[in-house]
């Protein structure tokens, strides 16, 4: 969820120069999200919500699918992308094995 408020216990992600909140600290699993002014993340992405998955296999995931960000490693755990899916920022998130 994007906001200009700064939130508690946020994690930063230079990748896309945002600030972060870990969703499983969120009664109802929600992430926010605080992009710094010259964050290169534009667009639906950065003015709407998102709907995140984790799968295995991110590169099946977007396959033929409109891809506005990534991917990208936000840290060393994990890979991330974004893609535009029925007008909806949909997250693809895949940990590492």
């Amino acid at each position: 969820m994007p906001t200009d408020e700064k939130q508690p216990n946020e994690m930063w992600v230079p990748a896309t120069r945002v600030s972060v909140t870990d969703p499983d600290d969120h009664p109802y699993k929600v992430e926010f999200l605080r992009y710094e002014p010259d964050s290169p993340v534009t667009g639906p992405l950065r003015d709407l919500p998102h709907v995140c998955f984790t799968t295995d296999d991110y590169e099946r995931e977007i396959e033929g699918k409109e891809v506005i960000l990534g991917p990208f490693r936000p840290d060393d755990t994990r890979w991330v992308v974004f893609v535009m899916q029925d007008g909806i920022a949909v997250e693809y998130m895949q940990y590492d094995a």
